[in-house]
């Protein structure tokens, strides 16, 4: 997690670490009643400490046992999303090492995918996890606020969105006032968080004789995380080139576009809803700071090769490989296939 407040240590899945969050919650420590409790206590609080978190986050992480867990999965499901959705482009979400803290340090539209993804992440993973009974400080969402709300009966167990965003926005700090890069982040960040309570659908059940809807029970589910990476995805490609201007009224910094007309860029006004940058991607072609560049990148021939290798062409190699085929359900209970043994072209950058 970066100094602005983004889960973004997206490298391969799980060994992942957390740095400098802000949050500002009480430390509140259930008492104990047997030494089991007491090393499951002590065992939490060693999997906060490992998170490398701010003094005030590690509060937030130790209140509660299924707060660290529910950061990991966060991380995990961030990373994979990402990794699944960037998987045939220059920049394929690797973030090891140095390639990771580079980039952070830096306002580009792929960081501020980042940090969109990440508190996307970790809004759904916690409502999730609350719902899930994971969670001692929430349990299923309160009954929707729903225009003919007599006709409706609650029931299941809905997503709590209301806790996560709360949770979430006290666990990224506050809005800053003055710094463009800070800005920008933050803003990155509930763009996120804003995707996954578009994406809130109310789910219903029928119960009645022989299947009729005379009552039916509802309750709130977020939508799918890969639903969700999707559409974050698509705010990336259109996302917007932003400076930084002052708010005469209050004296704070306001996010605009670039001062200065730039070809290619767009003047519009960035909305809430928007993704935002302020530094132009490198081409992440060869190794850099940035990344390792595409060289030896597997490719698909006429799909992304072209683009992928950056124009130095695509070595093409020959294998065979043998799979089950033909395969067919026998009476009871099994498949039966053949194996077909097939050769195939396995294309990689030069």
């Amino acid at each position: 997690i970066s100094a602005a407040g983004c889960i973004c240590l997206l490298t391969t899945v799980p060994p992942l670490s957390l740095h400098r969050l802000t949050g500002n919650e009480p430390l509140t420590i259930l008492p104990l009643t047997s030494e089991m409790e007491e090393a499951a206590v002590k065992a939490h609080y060693k999997v906060c400490d490992r998170l490398k978190l701010e003094k005030k986050q590690r509060r937030m992480c130790r209140r509660d046992p299924g707060v660290a867990e529910t950061l990991m999965e966060a991380i995990s499901m961030s990373a994979l999303e990402c990794q699944y959705q960037f998987r045939f482009e220059r920049w394929n979400c690797t973030l090891e090492g140095r390639y990771r803290a580079s980039l952070l340090k830096r306002g580009f539209k792929e960081t501020a995918f980042l940090y969109a993804i990440s508190s996307a992440g970790l809004t759904h993973a916690m409502a999730k996890a609350c719902s899930a009974g994971r969670m001692e400080r929430c349990t299923c969402d309160e009954a929707p606020d729903l225009e003919n709300r007599e006709a409706w009966q609650w029931g299941g167990c809905g997503d709590n969105l209301k806790y996560s965003n709360k949770f979430v926005k006290e666990f990224l700090g506050r809005k800053p006032n003055k710094d463009l890069r800070a800005r920008v982040d933050f803003h990155n960040n509930l763009v996120g968080m804003k995707v996954i309570k578009a994406g809130v659908e109310t789910t219903c059940k029928c119960h009645g004789v022989s299947g009729s809807c005379t009552v039916r029970t509802c309750w709130r589910q977020l939508s799918p995380f890969h639903e969700i990476g999707k559409q974050l995805k698509q705010k990336y490609e259109t996302s917007l080139k932003v400076g930084s201007t002052t708010n005469e009224a209050t004296g704070e910094g306001d996010i605009s576009p670039p001062k200065k007309s730039i070809p290619g860029h767009s003047d519009q006004i960035p909305r809430t809803t928007d993704l935002v940058y302020i530094d132009d991607s490198p081409s992440f072609c060869l190794m850099s700071r940035y990344s390792p560049g595409t060289s030896g990148r597997k490719c698909y021939k006429d799909k992304n090769c072209d683009s992928i290798c950056c124009g130095r062409g695509h070595n093409t190699q020959s294998r065979v490989v043998t799979r089950p085929c033909q395969c067919q359900v026998r009476w009871c209970c099994y498949v039966e296939c053949k194996q077909c043994t097939q050769r195939e072209e396995v294309y990689t950058c030069k």
